[in-house]
């Protein structure tokens, strides 16, 4: 291509002049993101945050984040707040308020009404007196740092530097709260993301489904229950209920000869793999790559050996795990 040695200089151009804003955040933060954190730890209601253009954009997805990280958060785009909006926001919540210059018009009534009603507001602007952050309770002055377009008129460093500046103040709140990957999948169930945080116990088959005999069983019966329950495998079970082994396809190939005058604890591979009820699906997953076998029987070793469900690939892939 003729001009992919320039297109490649103004990429790399672009990168480093935003990683070096980036680098000027970092170093210029100060009182005001910890009192922002104080903030956002003890309101009672939820985080209101608000943007005007490519700052609303951002917004969104600060809200986004720290919603789906423990903090109840939501965007209310200024426009619309001041057409009927502003009855979205409470005196118990805390506000967010994004604007590069700090001066953006669209936000007035928004600021006057955090004002008249006493809501704490925290302004996030690169401009030290502007409107915004004489206004607010919480400033948090970004850089004013290059913006990559050259020109210095287009949103590029420092949408980035707001961007980077929530995921800040969300992993922040996340530890503080001891924000778990648990707590992270009850607010994201889906996607990639929820199947990588599902457990065993989310997915396996319990109850009646169980394909189980005990160890006297003839495979006359046994063979009966693998067809029923339909894993193509049956776990076998002592007299005390606690798994000892399993029958699988290979284990009836290798007794063909006189496998109907033969009990399942005869036929059966002893102590087989099995997977606790809380480990990560993923995790079975590998295990059943690694050992290229269909399915896992789910105990719980560290209480009894007794088998509490079965897991098999088909669950996984279902979910987009494998």
């Amino acid at each position: 291509m003729e001009n992919a040695i320039t297109f490649l200089e103004t990429a790399k151009r672009v990168i480093r002049t935003e990683a070096d804003a980036l680098t000027q955040l970092a170093d210029g933060l100060g009182d005001g993101f910890a009192q922002a954190i104080d903030l956002m730890l003890h309101v009672k209601g939820r985080v209101i945050v608000s943007g005007m253009g490519k700052s609303g954009h951002i917004g969104t997805k600060i809200a986004a984040t720290l919603a789906s990280t423990g903090t109840p958060a939501q965007f209310i785009h200024p426009a619309e707040a001041s057409h009927g909006d502003l009855g979205m926001m409470t005196q118990d919540d805390v506000v967010l308020m994004l604007s590069n210059s700090g001066e953006t018009p669209e936000l007035a009534d928004m600021i006057a009404y955090t004002r008249r009603f006493k809501i704490p507001m925290i302004g996030v602007a690169s401009r030290a007196q502007s409107t915004l952050l004489k206004q607010a309770d919480v400033t948090i002055v970004l850089p004013q740092a290059d913006e990559a377009c050259g020109t210095g008129v287009v949103p590029t460093s420092s949408t980035t530097m707001t961007l980077a500046l929530g995921d800040a103040l969300a992993v922040a709140l996340m530890e503080h709260r001891r924000f778990t990957p648990e707590h992270f999948r009850n607010f994201h169930p889906g996607g990639k993301l929820g199947a990588q945080l599902s457990r065993v116990r989310d997915l396996m088959h319990t109850g009646e489904a169980l394909p189980l005999v005990t160890g006297d069983t003839a495979m006359s019966e046994t063979l009966i229950v693998i067809s029923q329950k339909g894993f193509g495998v049956v776990g076998v079970t002592d007299a005390s209920g606690d798994l000892t082994g399993i029958v699988t396809d290979g284990d009836l190939r290798r007794h063909m000869d006189g496998l109907l005058s033969l009990t399942a604890a005869e036929v059966m591979t002893k102590t087989p793999r099995t997977i606790a009820p809380d480990d990560l699906a993923e995790s079975a997953v590998a295990i059943m790559n690694d050992l290229k076998i269909t399915c896992l029987f789910v105990v719980d070793i560290d209480h009894t050996n007794q088998a509490q469900g079965l897991l098999h690939i088909h669950d996984c892939l279902r979910v987009g795990l494998g």
